[in-house]
């Protein structure tokens, strides 16, 4: 049974369109990226995923049960951490921890110190103040402390230093081993790559791609660069007369150079 399966789903503010007919699986044990710009409908597609929203069209289904009719059945099972999140700049991430556990019927704080000593967060000071990157650790253990079935993250490594970062990838590929499901939102493109499945490209609120990352990168051919380095100058005409070439070095198109084909439209993308 897929972790996040949707189909047609559409929401449409007005004449405005939000997101029109995206259609998609997640599986359980997968990590699922879902790419695209400020304003192409990720965060629409998370509301209404998280019942937030409430779709023009289509519908979502999470382990199974209707986003909208069984979302408190829903939330027990899954942890969520928004692009933007608040608890009161007064209140301590222990006492946001407190209110999420009691709201869950949780006795405890479940693995909220190992992952405190983890992202060496600060849970007892006030959140208001904490920087940005120390607030987004005490997030991201919010959406983990009980071990959800499936983690919804918007850009999650938003303001954390390049170790913590290294930190969290680790704990992604932790997660899809024990059989969570973990669908996030990055502009990180290079960390998508390394630790992604699979990847969902969004523009102007249709899913324009969905691929494995390794075949994704594989099908742009085209897009390859080949740099060949001469002793001397030499002219086009006489490079054209070779009739062959060695020591030739051949580089894979990078994620995002992928990504920018597909958001822009180009031809060869658009085929």
């Amino acid at each position: 049974m897929a972790a996040i399966e949707t189909e047609g789903l559409s929401k449409f503010y007005g004449a405005a369109r939000g997101i029109e007919e995206v259609t998609m699986a997640v599986e359980a044990g997968e990590v699922f990226a879902f790419l695209g710009p400020n304003g192409a409908g990720k965060t629409t597609t998370i509301r209404t995923l998280l019942d937030l929203l409430h779709p023009s069209a289509g519908r979502a289904r999470i382990f199974g049960l209707d986003s909208h009719r069984d979302s408190v059945a829903i939330r027990a099972r899954l942890g969520n951490l928004p692009g933007d999140f608040g608890y009161g700049k007064r209140a301590t991430g222990r006492e946001a921890l407190g209110l999420l556990a009691r709201l869950r019927g949780l006795p405890g704080l479940g693995r909220a110190e190992q992952l405190a000593r983890r992202f060496r967060a600060d849970l007892d000071r006030p959140l208001g103040q904490l920087s940005r990157g120390n607030r987004q650790k005490v997030g991201l253990i919010t959406a983990l402390f009980h071990s959800p079935e499936l983690l919804i993250l918007d850009e999650p490594t938003s303001g954390l230093d390049p170790l913590m970062q290294e930190e969290f990838l680790a704990l992604v590929r932790e997660e899809r081993e024990r059989g969570c499901a973990v669908f996030l939102s990055s502009h990180e493109l290079d960390e998508v790559e390394r630790v992604c499945d699979r990847v969902g490209i969004i523009r102007d609120g249709r899913l324009v791609a969905v691929e494995r990352v390794a075949d994704l990168l594989e099908k742009t051919v085209e897009r390859r660069k080949v740099e060949v380095e001469f002793a001397e100058a030499v002219e086009l005409s006489d490079v054209r007369a070779i009739p062959g070439v060695v020591g030739a070095e051949f580089a894979r198109p990078t994620l995002e150079e992928v990504f920018l084909t597909y958001y822009r439209g180009e031809e060869r993308g658009e085929e």
